[in-house]
């Protein structure tokens, strides 16, 4: 069975990031803060990533949220 993603994202599955994980876009270098949240598209501080809205993309390049990998734990 194949997983989508790439390697070292994490596959989609939220369960596996730390609610105050800081997760970087591969395409742009984005770097999603939970303590910062996300002014372009209005998300409160405090919010983590698994808590995003399902239409949620990177602010700079529109990439999918997927695209995203951990940081920093």
């Amino acid at each position: 069975m194949s997983q989508s993603g790439f390697e070292g994202s994490f596959l989609g599955d939220t369960t596996r990031i730390a609610d105050d994980a800081v997760l970087e876009c591969k395409i742009c270098w984005y770097q999603y803060r939970p303590a910062e949240g996300d002014a372009v598209w209005q998300i409160a501080a405090g919010t983590a990533f698994s808590q995003l809205p399902e239409y949620w993309r990177c602010p700079e390049c529109d990439g999918e949220r997927d695209q995203f990998m951990v940081v920093e734990p």
